[in-house]
Order: structure tokens, then sequence, then C-alpha cells
């Protein structure tokens, strides 16, 4: 390979990428030097649609997506990296900026047999080639507490962490995880009586609060920066409340605590059971 190592290259358009079963089947040396000959390239989304839907644990493609990278180890595919324009507000964590400025890290997956430090790596491969290209100002990203995740990647590549954000509803489709905008855009509605009446068997959830972070790309632009730097969080600290899962024959809807009446509600007018039930656990100390 005559390509220099440890750097993000132009997209291979005659590389064909191994079937996703094959990929998870590779067993890489678990030699640190392996993080100096990763590539990093910017690809198409139907590069990594399969390794992404396949591996990463939500499962899906996110909508609106901006950029896609891959990394390879030699000719295998051994991780992929998504940014999107993110929700509808995220632009407003500067002050001044406008949708375009701001996008967010939406997928990052990277093979388990990699050795230690590969996505700090990789992802500091990405931040170097953003900053370069200069199309955005900002970068946003969350960690779920729901799947162990606290950010430690972002703490190491000295992102800002802005504390968590509110619990915020979406949709299992067919068991596939999908934000309401993406339902709406899809099936015309994100009404859970509509998308059940296309076929789907649709679960309805409100997530734990998320870690939220920041990455200011353009130095000149860090002033505009809001809200108030905190204090990283740690695996085993304190952590948003837990959740429960309450369910009927029709439905199934996760109250995190402190209970919301009128969030619940909104959330699922039609289920006056999962709200009752609800509050009965609140009452009697489950939550």
């Amino acid at each position: 390979m005559n390509s220099p190592t440890n750097s993000l290259r132009p997209s291979s358009s005659g590389r064909t990428p191994r079937s996703t079963s094959e990929k998870t089947r590779v067993r890489i040396p678990t030699d640190r030097s392996i993080l100096h000959t990763l590539q990093v390239e910017c690809v198409p989304p139907a590069d990594i649609r399969d390794l992404i839907v396949d591996c990463h644990y939500l499962h899906s493609m996110p909508g609106v997506v901006r950029r896609c990278y891959a990394v390879h180890h030699g000719d295998e595919l051994v991780g992929a990296c998504i940014f999107t324009a993110g929700a509808r507000h995220s632009h407003h964590l500067l002050a001044g900026a406008c949708p375009a400025d701001v996008a967010t890290l939406a997928r990052f997956w990277m093979a388990d047999d990699l050795p230690p430090n590969n996505e700090s790596r990789v992802l500091s491969l990405i931040l170097r080639a953003l900053r370069k290209d200069g199309s955005y100002k900002a970068l946003v990203s969350f960690a779920d507490p729901a799947a162990d995740h606290v950010g430690t990647i972002y703490q190491a590549s000295g992102w800002t962490y802005l504390g968590t954000t509110e619990p915020e509803r979406y949709f299992e489709l067919d068991g596939v995880h999908v934000h309401p905008r993406s339902a709406s855009s899809r099936f015309g509605s994100n009404s859970v009586a509509h998308l059940r009446r296309t076929g789907l068997a649709v679960v309805a959830r409100t997530s734990l609060p998320k870690h939220r972070y920041a990455y200011v790309l353009d130095p000149s632009w860090r002033w505009r920066l809001r809200g108030r730097p905190q204090p990283y969080p740690k695996r085993g600290g304190r952590s948003p409340p837990a959740s429960i899962t309450l369910t009927n024959e029709t439905a199934c809807v996760e109250v995190t605590t402190p209970h919301r009446p009128g969030r619940d509600e909104e959330l699922m007018p039609h289920s006056s059971l999962h709200v009752q039930s609800a509050r009965q656990a609140v009452e009697q100390g489950w939550l």
C-alpha cells in the first residue's frame, strides 16, 4: 500500500467491502502498531450502511446524513463514523450560528478486536480533517447512559461536556430505534396509531437523559459556545435516573423519574392505563 499510514485518504470507488458477516468474523492482531496503519476515508453512506445496521447498538442509519467516514485496516472495513444535521436546534449551542454551522456525530463504531485507544485515535484524524475542511464551526455528540456510555472517547479528545439533555421521545419500529422526525419523514406521520396502521410493530418510549458534548472546530468561534462547561462524568459515578418499562396489550412506554404526568399523557394520549400505572409505581416507591 502506497498511501501514508495513519491518515485520512480519498474514497476508493473500486473497493468492494466484504459482507458484514465476513467483517465481523475478522480477528485482528492486538498489536498497538495497528493503530498507526488504520486508514480513514470519506465515503458515501451506502459504503458503511450494512456495517452500522449490523454492528452499532442502535442497528439503524440516522437521517439527514452530512458526512460518512470508513475506517480500514488493510482491505478490511473495521469501523465507521457518521455525522448528521442532528436535532433541529442543536446550532443554538453557538451564539449566532445557523444549522449549517453545526454537525452531530450520530454513529461511531469500531471493531472490538482493535487495540485500546483506537476510537480516540480515529476520531482525532477525523477532527483534523474537518478542521482543515472548514465546512463546520462545531460538532455535537451524545453519550447514552442506557448503553453504559459516558463519553470516554470525547473526553480523551478534549470535547467540552455540557451536562445532560432532557428525556426525549423515540420509537422502536419492528425492533429498530427510530427518531420521531425520521418516522414522520418515512411514513408521513409519527402518530402511534398511524404507524400501527402501516402494519409496523410500534413501541413508543422516552429515553434517559444523555450526556451532551461539544467540540469547536474553528477557534475563533470558541467564545460563542453557550452553556457552562462541567466536569466530565465518570463510569460508575452518579447517573441519570433509572427507568422502568410499563406494558399492556397494545403499547409500552418507559417512564423516567421524576415522573411527569403531562409528558406521559402527551406521549401516549390513548393509554391512560400507563399513566395510572406510573403514578402507582411512584406512590409505591417502585421508581
